[in-house]
């Protein structure tokens, strides 16, 4: 923690700290590392899961974008029929438990004194015209123009952040959020079963400095604090520029009748007057924001109301919680792409270790990755590309597009650059995009052993009963959430 009233880093410094990579695991092969996960998902996959394995292997090594399930069966890669694809997402099983420890367990180590990072954010999968599809829920959809809200399912990403001028990220899991469920609530079981399972692969251990999860603003930090109380664990949250919260009330004077005061003076992120002077202030420089300055207020915290959603069920006698974290507002000078610098980034940290202005700022830059990854899966490997009726055979091609990107990540310095003639050369020593990786996947399968077995020929069914109909299906009703008479705070 920084305690200076000012603290300056030189720009060899800022440099170091924002594009070091983490080191690899020592003593492992990649290629072995990689075929050992290949088995190892394998397993996680059940009843046909041949088909399911061979369908994460088509969608890395065709070319071009995924634009359907059943195109993949087309790709040499895929050994059976097409009606194989749909039978195999609607019917087949996918271990979600086992996938994620998998992949827990490869996470890149942190570096020497600095927490793992993690990302969660949601993604929409918006489906306005398929009627007959079910658990769909009102999911927003950004556009060129105004946000609008249409049918579909939302799904909760959690990633595994690094270091290092890359857009990769380490996908762990994605959940669906169901119809009567918050992403809030979604992401509270994300972050507790991610800390059972880094404890169970060893990932972390007591000691290690306590994880970093870093969200965006639509999540209520206040509220994931108090349900993750006693766990060790950071959050940092992207405020709006209009939030408010308050200091500790002064002491109580001797005599003073009446309740005493929970809530002390106002601080607004929006009205520079209600801001005192920080009680740290961090200046760096940096190539692409410039000068860069930190400032930081510690124990503030919100003043909660039983409007609520989440505290609606708080017992009556009972006061609602104090959760106290420290604000930081950073300020640049320039962005790298241009616009304006007038609307600063405000910050909030939480958690049992006091914040480290500088390292929480960077940290929060790489949850941009993020929004790229969600990118190139669904422009690449067809995250939405599956237009399926069922919610469940959804999160079975989801969970197969998590692995496939996966098996990239752990490619990314196996394969040779097979980029197009008119592609720029990449810099000497750099890291592969993932789509150039991709594009190298089908030669460096050849060299992995294979895991899947020869299909087994089969005569042709019986067909459809004489006399008999096809019986319509019923059009699924998209839920809506119930619209509250109080606005939550």
């Amino acid at each position: 923690m920084i305690v200076s009233s000012r603290h300056e880093l030189t720009v060899d410094q800022a440099k170091a700290v924002m594009h070091t990579l983490p080191s690899p695991t020592p003593g492992v092969d990649a290629l072995h590392e990689l075929a050992a996960f290949r088995s190892q998902l394998r397993s996680c996959l059940y009843r046909p899961g041949d088909a399911l394995f061979e369908l994460a292997d088509a969608m890395l090594c065709t070319a071009g974008p995924v634009q359907s399930p059943v195109e993949l069966s087309l790709e040499p890669e895929f050994l059976r029929r097409h009606s194989s694809v749909y039978d195999a997402l609607h019917h087949g099983g996918v271990s979600a438990d086992r996938l994620r420890q998998a992949l827990v367990q490869r996470l890149s180590p942190a570096r020497a004194g600095e927490p793992l990072m993690f990302a969660i954010d949601t993604t929409p999968l918006a489906r306005p015209d398929a009627r007959f599809a079910d658990q769909r829920t009102m999911v927003m959809v950004r556009t060129k123009g105004p946000d609008m809200f249409l049918p579909g399912w939302d799904y909760s990403i959690l990633v595994g952040i690094g270091w290092g001028a890359t857009s990769w990220v380490q996908p762990l899991e994605a959940r669906r959020v169901r119809p009567t469920e918050q992403a809030g609530e979604v992401a509270l079981r994300q972050i507790r079963t991610l800390l059972a399972d880094l404890q169970a692969t060893r990932r972390w251990q007591l000691g290690d400095p306590p994880p970093l999860i870093l969200l965006d603003a639509g999540y209520r930090g206040a509220e994931l604090a108090t349900e993750l109380d006693c766990l060790p664990v950071q959050l940092l949250v992207r405020l709006r520029g209009n939030r408010r919260f308050h200091f500790d009330p002064p002491p109580r004077l001797p005599g003073t009748n009446g309740r005493p005061q929970r809530h002390g003076a106002e601080f607004s992120c929006a009205r520079p007057d209600t801001r005192p002077a920080p009680d740290s202030e961090v200046s760096l420089d940096s190539d692409r924001y410039g000068k860069v300055t930190i400032r930081a207020w510690h124990n503030l915290h919100q003043q909660l109301t039983r409007r609520s959603s989440w505290w609606s069920d708080w017992p009556e006698d009972e006061s609602l919680p104090i959760v106290r974290g420290t604000v930081l507002q950073v300020q640049v000078e320039r962005l790298p792409h241009g616009g304006g610098t007038e609307k600063d980034l405000w910050l909030w940290h939480l958690g049992p270790q006091p914040a480290d202005p500088v390292l929480m700022w960077m940290a929060y830059m790489r949850r941009f990755d993020q929004e790229h990854f969600h990118r190139f899966v669904k422009g690449h490997l067809g995250l939405g590309a599956a237009r399926l009726d069922a919610a469940e055979a959804v999160d079975r091609w989801i969970a197969l597009v998590l692995a496939a990107y996966a098996q990239l990540y752990l490619a990314r310095d196996l394969v040779d650059d097979l980029r197009r003639p008119w592609q720029a050369r990449p810099p000497v020593d750099a890291t592969l995009s993932p789509y150039r990786v991709r594009l190298g996947f089908r030669r460096l399968r050849a060299k992995l052993p294979a895991i899947t077995r020869a299909p087994k020929p089969r005569p042709a069914g019986p067909g459809r009963p004489k006399g008999s109909r096809n019986r319509p299906k019923l059009p699924r009703p998209t839920y809506r959430p119930p619209t509250s008479p109080h606005h939550p705070e």
